[in-house]
């Protein structure tokens, strides 16, 4: 496998100023991640406090063994329990079959950057993944990308599912789903690791409840050597273990909310694009009210949920914290605090627009006498199979500008280098000749009377829509000439700049490992990235 870093100018505002190390940007951290000695100052930082590892460790090994991890899982998982230990962190919700690539290039950071930080810093520094198990939005998550023709389509299974009922509690309906997980598999080319992965992606279903549960299956098998340590934010045990922190949040709403806003509009003010929406009287904290989640606003001492489903007094709250905690879970506010608290984080991955609203939270963290984390952007890569790096090669693509922009330029000015003379070219030309040779006509016409001189005119405009015509269908015998190259063309494009975005937002990895197995995945896991790169290319 060949990996290398290209710069495809696409970061944002934020991120370029975020890698240059724009001071004032810089002030709604806590750390500077790419200052020689910032990870051993965090390392420093944290010493000072304290965490429930034991309970941690518990609440883990039950939650991991019950998905099937192995050795390596569970050893990282008991060495949370030494006192110098620490985690590098990043989550994402629970994708169908793992869901887009992203997801496994946020776990690919996370397992290479703990690697690489247990060597240089001397201590266990373990790979966590947080799964949002208490996230609602089944739309999000209900689907996956697949290639029909030369076209990618989202295929969603057809289960039906309630509008604000959390994923870890929704069971899988094994039928919808089995169906669902046949007809992908139909869309892929037969190869010698099908069956192997079908029957991976059929055991892991069959053995589980929910979604959450799947996803954190499908993980586990895929980064079984890895030592990577899965954490369902739904689950009832961690939510257990949040207690006190949902009691914490409660009473420091006014705090956290009144300081995340202005920080909010600070960097609106800047230029700075966050994609969150926060308000002043945002109570950041969901409750669970029959099952589904109401997100919930303060009103002076009144906690209500946002279209007036419910409604509690700040002590009653507090009072289903302390025994129900169950029935509470966090926001994109609240989440990056309970990770904290929960984990002795050396550093956060996340992706581009997660690091810009981390930018708006150190109020949050304040409010908790808590420094950040260290936030650093996932590496983002796009695989490159051999059928596309052929027609790669045998066109001379610059690789750099289809990831970027995608092929629909290229293909357009090799069709017209294809024409002698070129087809538009020439019918301009021929128009021009017409216009000179009809205008006595349209001369004479309107001399002999008014309306033959519009009528000449009109047979002229019949004239250029006829030639306009004879043009769309030269130009489509062009195509149906040089339909091999074209659909070469498309097929690149549709692989490396699927619907004008990058590859890892909508193809999903089982696309690559039935057709080239999982051994690339293990060398993609063993590389070493520049996390001021921008973007990866890697030649599988």
């Amino acid at each position: 496998m060949r990996v290398e870093p290209i710069n495809i100018e696409a970061r944002s505002k934020f991120l370029k100023d975020y890698l240059n190390g724009n001071e004032h940007l810089y002030n709604n951290f806590d750390y500077f991640p790419y200052q020689e000695n910032c990870f051993k100052q965090r390392v420093k930082d944290i010493r000072e406090r304290n965490f429930d590892r034991a309970s941690l460790v518990n609440t883990l090994r039950t939650l991991n063994e019950a998905w099937g991890a192995g050795a390596e899982t569970l050893s990282n998982i008991n060495l949370l329990e030494k006192e110098n230990s620490l985690v590098v962190i990043g989550g994402q919700q629970a994708g169908l079959l793992s869901g887009p690539l992203y997801t496994i290039h946020k776990i690919i950071s996370i397992i290479q950057l703990a690697k690489k930080q247990t060597k240089e810093l001397n201590i266990p520094v373990i790979p966590v993944f947080w799964i949002a198990g208490e996230d609602h939005d089944f739309e999000e998550i209900n689907h996956i990308y697949i290639e029909k023709g030369n076209h990618l389509k989202k295929h969603k299974i057809n289960q039906p599912f309630f509008e604000k009922k959390p994923v870890s509690s929704c069971p899988i309906d094994q039928d919808y789903a089995r169906r669902w997980l046949k007809e992908v598999f139909y869309t892929f080319e037969e190869t010698a690791y099908t069956k192997d992965f079908y029957k991976l992606a059929e055991d892991a279903l069959k053995d589980s409840e929910t979604y959450a549960d799947f996803f954190a299956r499908i993980i586990t098998r895929l980064f079984q050597k890895d030592g990577l340590v899965l954490v369902d934010s739904g689950s009832p045990a961690i939510r257990k273990m949040e207690s006190s922190f949902f009691t914490k949040i409660i009473k420091h709403q006014p705090k956290i909310s009144n300081g995340v806003f202005h920080a909010f509009q600070r960097m609106q003010n800047s230029g700075y694009n966050v994609s969150v929406e926060v308000d002043k009287d945002d109570g950041h904290l969901f409750y669970h009210l029959n099952g589904e989640r109401v997100l919930l606003v303060r009103d002076g001492e009144n906690w209500l949920g946002k279209q007036g489903e419910c409604s509690f007094s700040t002590q009653e709250l507090l009072d289903i914290a302390k025994n129900n905690p169950e029935l509470l879970s966090n926001n994109v506010v609240t989440r990056p605090l309970m990770q904290e608290c929960l984990f002795p984080t050396l550093v956060f991955l996340g992706g581009p627009s997660e690091v810009a609203y981390w930018s708006i939270l150190k109020p949050a963290f304040q409010a908790f006498d808590l420094k950040m984390p260290p936030v650093l952007p996932r590496v983002s890569i796009s695989l490159i199979d051999e059928q596309v790096n052929k027609i790669l090669t045998t066109y001379q693509f610059n690789v750099t500008d289809v990831v970027r922009s995608g092929t629909s330029a290229f293909k357009l000015n090799w069709l017209q280098t294809q024409q002698d003379p070129p087809i538009g070219e020439m019918v301009e030309q021929v128009k021009q000749s017409l216009d000179r040779i009809h205008q006595p006509v349209r001369e004479v016409a309107k001399d002999l009377r008014a309306d033959m001189g519009t009528l000449a005119e009109k047979n002229l405009e019949h004239l250029n829509d006829n030639l306009d015509f004879l043009q769309k269908k030269m130009e489509a015998a062009l195509r149906d000439k040089y339909q091999i190259p074209i659909k070469a063309f498309d097929l690149v494009g549709e692989r490396l700049h699927p619907y004008d975005g990058l590859q890892e937002r909508c193809f999903n990895i089982f696309y690559f490992l039935n057709k080239y197995g999982d051994s690339w995945l293990e060398e993609l896991v063993n590389q070493d990235y520049d996390y001021e790169a921008e973007h990866y290319v890697a030649f599988l």
